[in-house]
């Protein structure tokens, strides 16, 4: 019986718990009621758990044969402020919070995956099962390994997955290098002279400076930087004022600075100080910039680990449906900090495409329900539940073909990127 066969078995066991996480949406580091049903769920199969790391985290532990190697699955638990706007039965019990990135399903995949290997144990060596928290901008995979994840739990490379509208349900995309940009927030405090709005030569005014700002901030992608070196900066938020007659004494921005490299980023960050310091000088105004610490380094895989994926991900849905190459993404991930201290890979698993999300008459997808899926971070979004013994599956195959029983195998003496 094939990972497949074995994860469609459980297929409803994995929808009701995941569909019970969506109902119970928890924001970062506040998943105390996730972390304890992943812990019950682990305890429950015989696996060694271990609760509270960074706050919330959990890691499971399964062992099997005699060998020594180790490696880690990463899920992320946390939920999103947004208010859900779906209706059925399992929508968000908590206003203004929701599952709308799919961590229930991810949670819910990966514990799938523990219940497989934990009844089989057909692998030799240690896998180590990291349900984290706060992924969503709280930096809670830094959190877990500043609290000793990699200590504690020695493993040689770890490897994440994230479901992806806009690819088939059921399909894999695999990138070798960058799969997800960095991200850096900024505020921008602007200080004027308010004024009444029919004597603005009375006043400075910040609205007028911010509005210039952001359309200047624009010409950094399109005018300093390489245009082969991809970058994104994204002024989010402009508040000011109170009253329709009245020039505001002060304005604040924020935004986003996205990119692949260290280099690009700190050139951008630099040129969007000197806008600053200029508008302010034009406009007759002070402005701020703050660039706030902790933003999260860009996502990269390593080559090795991605075609290992490649190849597991290719044996449970099929060679034709695994992207290699695919785009990567101007979104961040906080995965990344796991990839600044291990080698691992970071992949793409569909939740269906807008208008079709169906495998019609693919044999290996064939369970996965022709439905569309929104986009992530939408408010009617929702996880496809057809592709949880996908993702669990895919898990269970990786954790077999890295950890072959029988020690050193074809499988590793001749890994993909060496094959003709």
């Amino acid at each position: 019986m094939t990972p497949l066969d074995s994860a469609r078995q459980i297929r409803a066991v994995l929808q009701t718990l995941r569909r019970d996480l969506h109902a119970w949406p928890e924001l970062a580091f506040a998943e105390t009621r996730t972390a304890d049903a992943v812990s019950g769920r682990l305890g429950a199969w015989g696996i060694e758990t271990c609760s509270g790391l960074g706050g919330t985290g959990v890691v499971g532990t399964i062992r099997a044969g005699s060998g020594g190697r180790a490696i880690g699955l990463r899920a992320d638990m946390d939920a999103l402020p947004i208010a859900e706007t779906n209706r059925f039965a399992h929508r968000s019990l908590h206003e203004g919070r929701m599952h709308g990135c799919g961590h229930d399903g991810h949670t819910a995949m990966l514990l799938g995956a523990a219940r497989l290997l934990a009844e089989r144990r057909d692998f030799d060596g240690t896998v180590h099962l990291i349900f984290q928290p706060g992924e969503e901008g709280a930096g809670g995979g830094r959190a877990m390994i500043e609290d000793g994840l990699f200590a504690r739990f020695p493993m040689e490379a770890v490897y994440g997955m994230h479901n992806w509208p806009g690819l088939p349900a059921g399909h894999f995309a695999v990138h070798s290098g960058p799969v997800m940009a960095g991200a850096d927030r900024f505020d921008i405090h602007i200080e004027g002279v308010g004024g009444h709005a029919a004597m603005p030569h009375l006043a400075a005014d910040p609205v007028l400076a911010g509005a210039a700002l952001v359309q200047a901030a624009q010409s950094i992608v399109a005018r300093s930087l390489d245009p082969l070196d991809a970058a994104v900066v994204s002024v989010t938020c402009f508040h000011a004022g109170e009253t329709f007659n009245a020039l505001p004494g002060r304005a604040e921005l924020s935004g986003t600075l996205r990119s692949f490299s260290a280099a690009v980023r700190e050139k951008a960050l630099d040129r969007l100080r000197g806008l600053c310091a200029g508008t302010g000088e034009a406009f007759g105004v002070k402005i701020v910039f703050d660039p706030l610490p902790g933003g999260y380094p860009p996502t990269i895989n390593t080559a090795a680990e991605a075609a290992h994926c490649a190849e597991a991900a290719s044996a449970v849905a099929g060679r034709e449906n695994v992207r290699i190459g695919e785009r990567p993404s101007m979104g961040a991930e906080d995965f990344a900090y796991y990839l600044l201290h291990k080698p691992g890979a970071y992949v793409w698993i569909g939740n269906g495409v807008a208008a079709d999300a169906g495998d019609e008459g693919d044999s290996a997808l064939a369970g996965c329900e022709r439905r569309g899926s929104v986009a992530l971070h939408n408010a009617s979004y929702d996880f496809n539940d057809e592709i949880l013994p996908v993702g669990a599956a895919y898990w269970t195959e990786l954790v077999r073909r890295l950890l072959p029983r029988g020690g050193e195998t074809e499988f590793w003496q001749n890994p993909p990127e060496r094959r003709a």
